[in-house]
């Protein structure tokens, strides 16, 4: 932490809001302020990097859209969307799948990304923490759609698998401001650990399709 940069920033948001309305500021100077605080706040750690706090162009138009309490311009949406799908990187080899028992350690995992972290150690999914999963889990969280037998309702077609990979590897093609982390694009899991997800939705012997 900058202790020199950091109490000279928050004493002039201090003095700016009891000033309020007579000092004349602008969002768009508390939005400078605000900046210009966490980028004096934070510091590279473990495996948290600087880097995750500068916003790229979707973080930016979903951060305007919710403090503006309006929705992102429709054709800015579509564009976007289809940036972000075009990122997606299919598996090279053609293979979807990997290892369901493994899939489900992953999803357990909410390890990772943390400045506690070392760095190279594996990042965990936690995908449990939005999403119902396998029955025999009764600790799920409910921000995402339950996906208890999500390959035994979809099928596993070209079209379905593909999907899911692209799902998994960046969210926000489909669902632009959608809280999913970008888990492929943003390299938070391995190309390996995405197969093990993928075997964890779509085998049929996965605890995910069993009744």
């Amino acid at each position: 932490m900058d202790m020199k940069k950091l109490p000279a920033l928050a004493l002039f948001i201090g003095l700016a809001l009891i000033g309020g309305c007579a000092m004349n500021y602008t969002a768009a100077d508390f939005d400078r302020l605000g900046k210009d605080m966490m980028k004096a706040s934070f510091q590279t750690r473990g495996q948290a990097h600087i880097d995750r706090i500068n916003q790229d162009e979707v973080n930016a138009a979903c951060s305007a859209a919710d403090l503006s309490g309006k929705p992102i311009d429709a054709a800015l949406q579509r564009r976007l969307e289809a940036a972000e799908l075009a990122k997606v990187v299919y598996p090279a080899d053609g293979k979807f799948l990997g290892d369901w028992r493994k899939g489900e350690v992953e999803a357990q995992s909410g390890r990772g990304a943390t400045w506690s972290d070392k760095a190279g150690e594996p990042n965990g999914g936690n995908c449990y923490n939005c999403h119902q999963i396998s029955k025999a889990e009764i600790s799920y969280g409910t921000l995402g759609p339950s996906l208890y037998q999500y390959g035994k309702l979809r099928g596993d077609s070209e079209a379905v698998v593909k999907y899911t990979w692209a799902k998994i590897f960046n969210a926000k093609a489909f669902n632009l401001c959608t809280n999913m982390p970008r888990f492929g694009h943003e390299k938070m899991l391995t190309e390996a650990q995405m197969k093990d997800l993928m075997a964890l939705l779509l085998d049929p012997e996965s605890p995910v399709n069993k009744n």
